[in-house]
């Protein structure tokens, strides 16, 4: 697997990762971001639900957390078996989400980043407030499906 991520959001100034292993031999990454992302722990949820209250009012795009041509309610820009990319663009910043599969003994390591370009003051006030609540949630959401989660270099 290439750990490339120059291409996927060209400009990108802030960035984390965090891997964990699942017990699947072969699973597609769409069906492992799904399995993130769909169903968050409650307290997520809750702070997704009052995030998009919040930017509603800045006229920023909300996340409908449902499934479809998504991921708990991120847009899917592609996806192969081993790489999906999900994310959009906004007015003050624009976003991917990266989950990776690599092949290991004793499973399969999920690798999770996530990339940010912020185009303004205000994405860049936005990522200071969110970013300790971010730097939490991915591994929340990796813990269900994941053992051994872990901040990861990028």
């Amino acid at each position: 697997m290439t750990r490339d991520l120059s291409n996927i959001l060209p400009g990108a100034d802030w960035r984390d990762c965090f891997e964990g292993k699942v017990d699947d031999l072969r699973p597609h990454s769409l069906d492992v971001a799904r399995r993130l992302l769909d169903h968050p722990p409650a307290w997520i949820s809750g702070l997704m639900a009052l995030r998009n209250t919040i930017v509603a009012v800045f006229g920023l795009k909300t996340v409908a957390l449902a499934a479809g041509e998504s991921a708990g309610g991120f847009p899917v820009i592609s996806s192969s078996p081993e790489r999906t990319v999900l994310g959009f663009d906004d007015r003050h910043l624009d976003f991917r989400i990266v989950v990776d599969l690599e092949q290991s003994t004793g499973g399969t390591l999920v690798r999770v980043t996530t990339l940010v370009r912020r185009k303004n003051l205000f994405g860049r006030i936005y990522l200071f407030a969110v970013g300790p609540f971010h730097r939490r949630i991915v591994p929340a959401t990796m813990r269900p499906f994941c053992r051994d989660v872990r901040p990861a270099l990028v």
